[in-house]
């Protein structure tokens, strides 16, 4: 028995420890950057360990898959979706990655401070996904997984910390608040998904907004995730829907398909030019694109813009192939209800 207590305050002691130590990193988050020295050049376990598996010896790719699935504990599903590959085929390259660690006798330790940038990218991509897995789930039961959220915000402060003069790390920070400052608004109280023209942006989390824009302003220079949280900005700070500048993010994301091409940015351009200008302009930007008909959110945003132009039995066929694509039961109930309208 006296062991057993033993164990237990000593086991207090630590988590109060630990609890401690994040929040007094947290709190230094007030005012980012911040000019003080981090002792500790790697103060959280977890986000210890994703810059350990993000080892240059792997692919960009395959260093991004390996830790989603090692450390942020996501099914190989799961990240085939993020990828945009079947599932398989993700499989495999875990594989190769895992062999290739194991036959290359790769270190699995925590870089020296001077080798942390050249892991930054890819670390960044592993915390922008996490967040995504959890801002729209693959298969849970439900549309927004709360938790995978708030650790991919809580990560991405604390690397904000650690690397303050990293201006992708704060801009990466900043677009995850922006976009989970729309939380409450984004599900119905019987769990069915609302769009984000149709919000009650009264339940928007202005305080998140508000730290969003003060971490943004930290962020110098224009990288892919200053350019996607200046876009998350302008809807942020839309107060209704009539009064987003839809010209503005055509622009900025006119900037993000120079500086990154993507199929999926350029779909994401196509439907803000649908809004900026009127439905068909944007669907024959849509319809121009390749190497996405597996991916059921074209097919929701082709399906909608059909909608908007007054094309049902066209927009019933897309909403029938979103419907068949798509793996999360709330946005497939969305999909059967838009279909249900226009069929």
């Amino acid at each position: 028995m006296t062991a057993t207590a033993r164990n237990r305050a000593i086991d207090r002691i630590r988590r109060e420890q630990t609890l401690a130590r994040k929040t007094e990193l947290l709190q230094r988050l007030a005012e980012l950057p911040t000019d003080e020295d981090d002792e500790e050049p790697m103060p959280d376990e977890r986000l210890s360990l994703i810059f350990t598996c993000c080892h240059p010896a792997l692919a960009t790719d395959a260093q991004v898959a390996l830790t989603l699935r090692a450390v942020a504990g996501l099914t190989t599903t799961e990240i085939a979706r993020a990828f945009l590959v079947p599932e398989t085929t993700m499989g495999q390259r875990l594989v190769r990655a895992k062999r290739k660690i194991r036959d290359a006798g790769v270190p699995f330790r925590v870089p020296p401070e001077h080798l942390l940038p050249d892991r930054l990218d890819a670390v960044l991509a592993v915390l922008y996904l996490v967040f995504n897995e959890g801002y729209v789930g693959t298969s849970a039961g439900r549309l927004v997984r709360g938790d995978l959220c708030e650790e991919a915000i809580r990560l991405a402060k604390l690397l904000a910390v650690l690397m303050p003069d990293e201006p992708e790390a704060l801009s990466l920070l900043a677009l995850m608040l922006f976009h989970d400052s729309r939380r409450a608004a984004r599900i119905a109280a019987d769990g069915s998904l609302i769009l984000l023209e149709d919000q009650d942006r009264g339940l928007w989390n202005r305080d998140r907004i508000a730290e969003g824009d003060r971490v943004l302003r930290q962020a110098h220079g224009m990288g892919t995730y200053r350019l996607q949280a200046e876009i998350a900005a302008v809807h942020a700070h839309a107060e209704r829907p009539d009064e987003t500048n839809w010209s503005r993010i055509v622009e900025l994301y006119e900037e993000l398909v120079a500086l990154a091409p993507s199929p999926v940015v350029e779909l994401n351009r196509a439907a803000a030019v649908a809004m900026a200008t009127e439905p068909n302009q944007g669907l024959s930007m849509i319809d121009q694109i390749e190497g996405l008909d597996d991916y059921y959110l074209l097919h929701a945003a082709r399906a909608d813009l059909l909608r908007r132009g007054g094309r049902r039995e066209e927009a019933a066929a897309s909403y029938r192939r979103a419907l068949a694509l798509a793996t999360n039961p709330v946005e497939r109930a969305f999909f059967e209800r838009r279909l249900a309208e226009v069929g």
